[in-house]
C-alpha cells in the first residue's frame, strides 16, 4: 500500500483536513459529524486536559477555569511565536500550542485513512508577514517545524487561493480565467489561476498561475475595528482624562480587542496599570468596566459577541453587543453604517491587493472570466460589494466557504507526492 497523504488547512478561525476518497477529495470529520474545526484551544484546569474547537469554546463560556487561545495562526510571524504563556504553574511556547493542535488535526487525519500519515500539504497565505521576506520565510519555518514534531516527515506548501482554484476546477466546463478571493480569519488573499478541464490532469501548474498577492488583513481585524468602534467607547476607550490633557492609553483596548493579545491582560501589572488608568480617567465608571470584564477573564467572551454582531450584520441593519458584567448588563446597539465605517480603511487596503494582482498578471479587469469566493470573511457586505464591483461582467461562484481550501490542498497533495488520481 502507498504512504498515505493528506492536506491541511490550518486557519485563523477555522481549520479543515482533505484527503482523496476514491479519486475526488473530500473533507474529513474533526469534531463529531463536523468538518470545520474552529482554530480554538482550552487548557482546562479542572480535569488537566486540553480541548480543542468547539468543545475549547464551549467549556470557555461554561466558566470551567482555564485558558483559552484563538487565532493561533496570527502569532506566526509575529514576536509571540517566540514568547511562553503560564499554563497552569507551565510556560508554555506558543510555538508548542500551535504544535498541540496540529497533532490534534493530525489525528483526525490518520484516524480518516486508518494509517499514520507522513505526507501532507500545508496551506498558507500569499503573505504571513506584509512587506517582509524574511519574517514571511520564519513564519512559514515555524509552521513547518510545529508539523514535524507531530510526526509528518514530507512537507510541501501551497498558497491558499491556489488549493482554492484547484477547487473549483473541479467543475470547470471551458478554460477560464478565474480571479480566487480567499478572506479568510487573518489575510486576504488573492490568485489569478487559468483553469480548465484539461489543467485537472496536469501535475505541473506554474504556468496556469498568472499572479498571487495577499495582505494580513481578515476577519480577526474586522472583529477589532468593530469593537474598537462600539464597545470600547464604552469601556472608556477615547475618552479623556480628568485633566482633559489627553486621552486614557488606547494599549489595552486595542489588547482586548484582538483574539491573540486578549490573554496579555491578565497578568498582575496589567491590572495594576488599568486602576491607575482608572484613577487617572475622566469617566472612570467606564474603565470600571474594562477592569470588570478583565477580573473575571471574559476577554475572549466580550471578543466572541463582537464576531457574533459582525456576523450578524451580514443580513441585518443592527444589532446589539451584550454582555453580563458584575453589577449591570452592558449593552451597546452597533448598525451596519458603524460597521462599515470602522473597515472601511481595511477594505480599502483589501481593494488596492485586488488591483495589485490584476497588475501582476498584466491583465485589465475585464478579462476576468470568474471570481471564485471562499473564506468566511467574503461575506462581509462592504468588502463582498466592493470586489464585486471591480469586475462588473464577471461570473460570481461562491465556492465552500470553509472547505474550498482544504478539498484543494488533499488535490495538491496528490500531485506533489506523485499519486494524481485517474480522470482527476
Amino acid at each position: 500500500m502507498p504512504p498515505a497523504f493528506g492536506g491541511i488547512d490550518f486557519g485563523t478561525s477555522n481549520s479543515t483536513v482533505g484527503i482523496m476518497a476514491a479519486g475526488r477529495p473530500q473533507l474529513v470529520a474533526l469534531e463529531g459529524v463536523d468538518t470545520t474545526l474552529p482554530s480554538a484551544v482550552f487548557f482546562n484546569f479542572e480535569d488537566n486536559h486540553t480541548y480543542f474547537g468547539r468543545r475549547a469554546i464551549a467549556d470557555y463560556t461554561d466558566n470551567a477555569e482555564g485558558r483559552l487561545l484563538r487565532a493561533l495562526k496570527s502569532v506566526l510571524g509575529s514576536s509571540l511565536i517566540h514568547e511562553k504563556t503560564r499554563i497552569k504553574s507551565r510556560s508554555v511556547a506558543f510555538s508548542d500550542i500551535i504544535g498541540e493542535f496540529i497533532g490534534f488535526l493530525k489525528t483526525r487525519l490518520d484516524n480518516a485513512v486508518q494509517d499514520a500519515v507522513e505526507d501532507v500539504v500545508l496551506g498558507r497565505p500569499v503573505f504571513f508577514v506584509d512587506d517582509d521576506a524574511t519574517a514571511d520565510a520564519a513564519a512559514q519555518g515555524e509552521l513547518e517545524k510545529a508539523a514535524r514534531r507531530q510526526g509528518f516527515k514530507h512537507i510541501e506548501f501551497q498558497y491558499e487561493p491556489i488549493a482554492a482554484a484547484l477547487d473549483y476546477e473541479q467543475s470547470v466546463q471551458s478554460e477560464e480565467l478565474a480571479l480566487i478571493v480567499d478572506i479568510g480569519g487573518g489575510t486576504s488573499d488573492f490568485s489569478i489561476v487559468r483553469v480548465s478541464p484539461e489543467g485537472r490532469k496536469a501535475a505541473d501548474r506554474k504556468a496556469d498561475i498568472l499572479a498571487n498577492a495577499g495582505v494580513h488583513v481578515g476577519g480577526t481585524d474586522f472583529d477589532r475595528l468593530l469593537s474598537l468602534a462600539s464597545v470600547m467607547r464604552e469601556l472608556g476607550y477615547l475618552t479623556p482624562t480628568r485633566d482633559r490633557k489627553r486621552n486614557l492609553p488606547a494599549g489595552y483596548y486595542v489588547d482586548l480587542s484582538t483574539w491573540q493579545r486578549i490573554n496579555l491582560l491578565y497578568s498582575p501589572k496589567a491590572m495594576g496599570d488599568l486602576r491607575q488608568i482608572r484613577y487617572e480617567a475622566a469617566e472612570p465608571r467606564l474603565v470600571e468596566r474594562m477592569i470588570d470584564i478583565v477580573t473575571h477573564r471574559q476577554g475572549h467572551a466580550l471578543a466572541g459577541c463582537v464576531e457574533q454582531a459582525k456576523i450578524d450584520l451580514t443580513d441585518n441593519a443592527a444589532t446589539a453587543i451584550s454582555l453580563s458584567l458584575t453589577d449591570e448588563m452592558l449593552d451597546v446597539a452597533v448598525t451596519r453604517a458603524v460597521f462599515d465605517a470602522s473597515v472601511s480603511n481595511a477594505v480599502d487596503r483589501i481593494r488596492d491587493t485586488v488591483s495589485a494582482t490584476l497588475a501582476g498578471a498584466g491583465l485589465p479587469a475585464a478579462r476576468i472570466d470568474t471570481i471564485f469566493l471562499t473564506g468566511g470573511s467574503t461575506a462581509v457586505p462592504l468588502l463582498r460589494s466592493t470586489i464585486l464591483a471591480m469586475f462588473p461582467a464577471a461570473r460570481i461562484v461562491a465556492g465552500d466557504m470553509f472547505g474550498s481550501v482544504g478539498l484543494g490542498l488533499a488535490l495538491d497533495a496528490s500531485r506533489k507526492f506523485g499519486r494524481v488520481p485517474a480522470g482527476a
